[in-house]
């Protein structure tokens, strides 16, 4: 199969190829001998990644620190299952799906992958491939933020941090949809976007006083640094900060700080999809490109709004 490979940790991006490698093998999977009780093979259709993969050390060893060079990067992927190996429930083969695929493992800039089958979901016959690989890491982070972790409700008021961009503008759309009152921010670029996904108002981070907004209940972070700690002391007695930027610079003065990596998450999928096909939720795909021109993709020559999406099939 073709699939995109990173060999040397020191070369980056510039050590990245499309290349040949091994088909994920139905027979091996079947007896268990090259895959872990499971597991299933996803022919790929379409597949995300996220810009800083080559700065995870799982994307060069394995859980026990081995090196698995070469490795495939890439962990969101829509396709169809094409093998199960033994003991494999809830999925069949030739079944339409979607999900996070497991960061240690090759991932999904390839033709076909092998993923857990308790990480994917089933892709609903409306929503197209590009659609279902464009929610999945950036939906999961939105819902598992806000619900989760930041336990949003119904008429509270959230700070969401780059509301145009792909998990920003997953955030504000699944806030405002449960009633949430939204305050999104970014760059002055991104207000059209940010109030088009859900934002209620939205702050220019370059220009407007954060200050400006008042108190919240919640501060949604993809930024960090000096937002964040800003932000912080926007936070309301009991409120919540959530991060994915790693350990958390502030904390509010009388609440929590959380930070989290995302997880995969069936039920959250289903949940998900699900508001994509009534229409409450939609993708904030940036760019599609072709497996061929992943490379390109990967090293993008000017900013790109919204997700890139790699179109395998």
């Amino acid at each position: 199969m073709k699939a995109i490979v990173v060999t040397d940790q020191a070369a980056g991006t510039a050590g990245m190829v499309l290349a040949e490698r091994p088909d994920p093998d139905a027979a091996r999977l079947a007896d268990l001998s090259g895959a872990s009780y499971g597991d299933v093979v996803v022919a790929v259709h379409a597949s995300g990644f996220t810009g800083n993969e080559l700065e995870w050390p799982s994307t060069w060893v394995d859980r026990l620190g081995h090196d698995r060079t070469p490795s495939i990067p890439g962990h969101e992927v829509a396709g169809v299952v094409t093998a199960l190996s033994y003991g494999t429930t809830g999925l069949s083969v030739g079944q339409r799906v979607f999900g996070l695929t497991d960061w240690t493992r090759d991932g999904t800039l390839a033709e076909y992958v092998t993923v857990e089958a308790r990480n994917l979901a089933p892709l609903p016959g409306g929503v197209d491939f590009t659609t279902g690989a464009g929610v999945v890491m950036s939906g999961l982070t939105a819902w598992q933020g806000l619900f989760e972790h930041g336990r949003l409700q119904p008429g509270q008021r959230v700070l969401v941090h780059g509301a145009a961009g792909a998990v920003g503008s997953m955030a504000a759309q699944l806030a405002h949809d449960i009633g949430a009152y939204v305050i999104g921010t970014g760059r002055a670029a991104g207000r059209p976007a940010a109030l088009d996904f859900g934002a209620h108002e939205f702050v220019d981070l370059q220009h407007d006083c954060l200050d400006d907004v008042g108190q919240v209940d919640l501060v949604f972070d993809v930024l960090g640094g000096d937002i964040q700690k800003r932000s912080a002391g926007l936070i309301r007695a009991g409120g919540t900060l959530v991060t994915v930027t790693g350990p958390p610079e502030a904390r509010p003065a009388d609440g929590v700080a959380v930070d989290f990596v995302v997880v995969p998450d069936r039920a959250q999928l289903g949940q998900i999809v699900q508001r994509v096909r009534d229409g409450r939720l939609r993708t904030n795909i940036g760019a599609v490109a072709p497996l061929d021109d992943a490379v390109a993709a990967f090293n993008p020559t000017a900013p790109v709004a919204g997700k890139t999406i790699i179109r395998v099939r």
